[in-house]
């Protein structure tokens, strides 16, 4: 409470709360915070966790699957105008001449084959372009999977005293009288923590 006596300010203990400060040695991650930032901004949950070495994985991802629709979607549509102007009867449209080698000519005695790579082609570059959606989907999610496991994982103890040692063995098996078949050879794996 301010109480003012004689003009001057007066600040009593129970009015003066003083903000907690984070310490940001000890500070762990909210993963369910965490995930939500990267939902709704790509990348926003690998800062909240302080991992900016993972920005430059993430938004490559998203740019090498933005391009590779771009291209994809661009050759697909290429294709297929070329596939059109080949099956249509006007000699005026023949944007399918910028696909052939130089010096080839398409005639009836090869047209067929004309027609069947230019459709092929169209459908592998639709099919790459809806694989590449699917790509940045899974891109997506990566990084949001990534944010949440990430902050969930800021807790676990890695202390000295976990080890796992792996050494050869012997196994006695007791049922058998002759020496040479009661034991064999095998793995010890034992995991201390």
């Amino acid at each position: 409470m301010l109480s003012t006596t004689n003009d001057s300010l007066k600040i009593t203990n129970d009015s003066l709360k003083i903000a907690k400060q984070r310490n940001w040695a000890t500070w762990r991650p909210n993963p369910k915070r965490a995930m939500w930032l990267a939902l709704v901004l790509p990348g926003a949950g690998q800062i909240y966790n302080r991992k900016y070495w993972k920005l430059p994985i993430v938004y490559g991802g998203f740019v090498g699957c933005v391009y590779a629709l771009r291209w994809n979607n661009q050759m697909y549509h290429d294709y297929s105008q070329a596939y059109l102007d080949l099956m249509d009867d006007d000699p005026n449209t023949q944007s399918y001449n910028q696909f052939l080698h130089l010096g080839a000519q398409i005639n009836s005695s090869n047209m067929a084959r004309f027609q069947k790579l230019f459709k092929n082609r169209k459908d592998t570059y639709r099919r790459w372009r809806d694989l590449s959606v699917f790509c940045l989907i899974g891109v997506y999610a990566l990084s949001v999977i990534d944010a949440y496991v990430d902050a969930s994982l800021s807790e676990f103890d890695i202390s000295k005293d976990l080890s796992l040692k792996v050494e050869p063995t012997i196994i006695n098996n007791n049922r058998e009288r002759n020496p040479l078949k009661s034991n064999s050879l095998g793995i010890n794996c034992s995991l201390n923590f």
